[in-house]
Order: C-alpha cells, then structure tokens, then sequence
C-alpha cells in the first residue's frame, strides 16, 4: 500500500494458491487496498468512532442502517459519530456527517458546517438521505 500511496504505481494484482479463495473475494481484496490508498475509489467510506460512553445512540446499529442506505454512493465519504465532543474534527474531511449530541437527538453536517440541529434520531437517517440529495449526491441504487 506505501508505495501506491506514494504514487509509484495505480494497480494491483492479486493472486492466491490457495483454491478455497474465490476470485471474487480476491477482487474485493483488490479494490479495497485501492480504495485505502486512494488510487481507486470504488465504493463508498465512513468514518466512525470506536465509541465510548458520551455515544447516547447505539451507534454500530445506526451505521449499519446508514450503510445499507448509502452503499451505493461511489466516492462519498460519510461521518457517522457518537457525541459532539470529538465526532466533528474526527469527521473533519467528510462529505457528510452525523452526529449525535443528546438523547434522541442528532446533527447533520455538511463538511464541516452544521446544516441540521436537533433531528429526532427516528428520523435523523431519511434526513440525512434527503440532505445527501438536496446536494446532488445522490443516485439511486441500481438493482
């Protein structure tokens, strides 16, 4: 990963002796190791905290609902964080962010700029859908 990070290359390839690894999962490996390093991005990146107890939402749930949703967004990078303390510098280079900041209650950003306050978490993830749309982020998953 070093040296695609560093630009000395823009491809991989992968291969294992091992037939019990499918070509699939080897592709899969591919991409991912291009998307970490930047030189392809396929899919699309969250950024979440590990959580802690200021989190007042159950916050792996909630990022899985976000990823179902949003997994189809090539090239979107979504903040999803537990507390206002440090959600918002540790998801300082998203596209879009969530954050919660009291019981039942979330912020949604874009960039770095509060555009939602207060959203009522049963809500906060069509919200954020919509603010993903009113951007011109959003396509529609192709089935």
């Amino acid at each position: 990963g070093g040296l695609l990070i560093d630009g000395l290359g823009d491809g991989i390839w992968l291969e294992s002796s091992d037939s019990s690894i499918g070509a699939a999962e080897i592709n899969l490996t591919a991409f991912g190791i291009l998307q970490a390093s930047r030189v392809r991005i396929s899919k699309t990146e969250y950024i979440s905290c590990p959580s802690c107890g200021r989190t007042l939402f159950d916050l792996q749930e909630t990022t899985a609902k976000i990823r179902q949703r949003t997994d189809h967004l090539k090239g979107l990078k979504i903040g999803i964080m537990g507390c206002i303390v440090n959600g918002p510098g540790e998801m300082a280079d998203a596209d879009f962010g969530y954050v919660g900041t009291g019981v039942g209650k979330i912020t949604l950003y874009k960039g770095k700029e509060v555009v939602k306050r207060n959203v009522p978490s049963e809500k906060a993830v069509d919200e954020l859908i919509e603010l993903i749309k009113e951007h011109g982020r959003w396509s529609e998953p192709v089935i």
